[in-house]
């Protein structure tokens, strides 16, 4: 069983898909851009996400190198975008929140090319794996998904923590202005109670 474990560990690393994960921000009025040298033939996965800002949109675009428009979507919280390169040369992906005059955002990107080789070379054969290949198989589809899904949690989690920052902010301010408003009517209804009491003593002073 050990050896088993330390096999598909090996086995595992066998992979040349070459990626990007990153988080950036982006200020408003401004753009940012990313360049890739890629071969004729590359495929590439493109995936975005507005975690923090404003209505949590941006706009984004893909061109090839020859500025031809591959993708092109405005105000977007979220989306992915795959593609085949057909020409080698530099790829640039731009974010853009120059249509926000004072909120800045907060952008995840994940750019990924390449295809992903056989965890072993004779998986490449017409005959069936054997119960180690497949073992192997298995536990890289499922590091997989677990790896997405740790992904995908990190994320909920910025964008619901940003979001409760801000609730927790409006609130704050919210309770302080009510607070002063009360300070505020309850010296006012002290101010007019005591000039009513003021007006009846100059009357009756008058009056004696």
């Amino acid at each position: 069983m050990l050896q088993l474990g330390l096999s598909c560990l090996l086995l595992l690393h066998v992979c040349v898909v070459f990626g990007t994960e990153l988080s950036f921000e982006l200020p408003d009025n401004d753009k940012q851009c990313f360049y890739e040298e890629l071969e004729k033939d590359v495929k590439f996965d493109l995936d975005f996400q507005v975690i923090a800002g404003g209505n949590y949109d941006v706009d984004c675009f893909v061109t090839d190198p020859q500025n031809n428009i591959l993708y092109n979507e405005k105000k977007k919280q979220y989306d992915s975008f795959s593609h085949t390169t057909t020409m080698k040369g530099e790829y640039k992906v731009c974010f853009s929140n120059e249509f926000s005059t004072f909120t800045h955002k907060v952008v995840y990107l994940d750019f990924r090319h390449g295809d992903e080789e056989p965890l072993l070379q004779s998986m490449t054969r017409s005959t069936a794996l054997t119960q180690l290949e497949s073992s192997c198989v298995a536990i890289h589809e499922i590091l997989k998904v677990v790896a997405d899904s740790q992904t995908w949690y990190r994320l909920r989690e910025a964008h619901d923590r940003t979001k409760a920052e801000h609730l927790l902010e409006r609130v704050t301010y919210w309770s302080i202005g009510e607070t002063v408003l009360l300070f505020v009517i309850g010296i006012g209804q002290v101010m007019m109670l005591r000039s009513f009491f003021a007006d009846k003593k100059g009357s009756v002073l008058a009056a004696t």
